[in-house]
């Protein structure tokens, strides 16, 4: 997870993401569940299905795994 982390740090997509995007993002890089997501920064589970949308709307996806995919490339 580390690893992964360090990665999408140094990726340039990560610049296209807010602040609060980004942990999300790093969070669905490690496959937690909206509802994990929800509990682990304390937000409401619709809020994280809300801001997982506009990730893949800003990465131009439709999928949580490529989402994490284009972000390490």
């Amino acid at each position: 997870m580390k690893q992964l982390n360090k990665g999408l740090n140094e990726s340039a997509v990560i610049d296209k993401l807010t602040d609060k995007e980004q942990p999300i993002l790093k969070l669905m890089a490690g496959s937690f569940s909206n509802k994990e997501i929800a509990s682990s920064i304390f937000l409401a589970e619709g809020t994280i299905k809300n801001y997982v949308s506009t990730i893949l709307s800003k990465l131009n996806t439709r999928d949580r795994i490529r989402a994490v995919l284009i972000a390490l490339n």
